[in-house]
């Protein structure tokens, strides 16, 4: 079976190599080697490569092992709290649509004729 690959936008993509830079460079101030920092995080040196290199193919739980061996797990807490376009969209009220309710037939009446023309005749 192929593997597929996954491409982000490039704007997520500058994202995520920044995030990868950062966590590179957060290890080198600590003088951690990859292969002890990939021991630590229960993951492979070549996973860690690649979440230093901000590839989008590994798992969230990886960079989260990461963090927390680099003592950055409370930078965790720091994703998608300021949801700013979420609150503005809770504050205008927009709600799902609720479906019409369902129409029932008038038994008494024939279709196309009124009850008034009934009565007339």
């Amino acid at each position: 079976m192929a593997k597929t690959s996954y491409k982000p936008l490039p704007s997520l993509q500058k994202r995520m190599l920044t995030v990868g830079e950062n966590i590179h460079l957060a290890r080198l101030r600590r003088r951690f080697s990859a292969a002890l920092l990939a021991e630590r995080a229960g993951i492979t040196p070549t996973t860690l490569r690649a979440i230093e290199r901000g590839e989008g193919t590994v798992s969230f739980g990886a960079y989260a092992s990461v963090l927390f061996c680099l003592g950055l797990e409370n930078d965790l807490e720091l994703l998608a709290r300021d949801d700013v376009f979420g609150k503005k969209l809770q504050d205008i009220g927009l709600t799902v649509k609720k479906r019409a309710p369902k129409r029932q037939a008038n038994p008494k009446s024939s279709p196309g004729k009124s009850d008034t023309q009934e009565s007339s005749s």
